[in-house]
């Protein structure tokens, strides 16, 4: 396996409308959309000329949101910044900022279509 192995990521969704404001918003940040002719799917800001995943808010008929097993971590500076917005833009923290050691630290948090979704930072 070479690294970094993860190459795209997608958080599948009911109200891609409210899912789309959440997300802008927790990390303030705008999302494009993206052409696909057959499902609503729009990215996050990427640059494909550097590590790391690129990903979307995609919403797929018979692809519902919630209950899946892979948890997905955006990187923050300092993850207790966006853990502080989630409650306000309608998700809920499952565990608050907590430190994984030399690893940094973590919060778990969950979005307005009941998906789980992790924040690491250094700090």
């Amino acid at each position: 396996m070479k690294p970094n192995p993860v190459t795209w990521f997608e958080i599948y969704v009911q109200d891609l409308d409210r899912a789309k404001q959440f997300y802008e918003s927790v990390f303030q940040v705008k999302l494009e959309k993206l052409n696909s002719p057959d499902i609503e799917i729009w990215g996050f800001p990427m640059d494909m000329n550097h590590v790391g995943a690129g990903g979307a808010l995609v919403k797929m008929q018979g692809f519902p949101s919630g209950g899946n097993s892979t948890l997905i971590y955006f990187s923050c500076e300092d993850c207790a910044i966006e853990e502080s917005r989630v409650p306000e833009f309608g998700g809920q923290i499952e565990k608050k900022k907590m430190s994984i050691g030399e690893y940094g630290f973590i919060s778990l948090a969950i979005d307005t279509e009941g998906n789980m979704f992790g924040l690491h930072s250094l700090q």
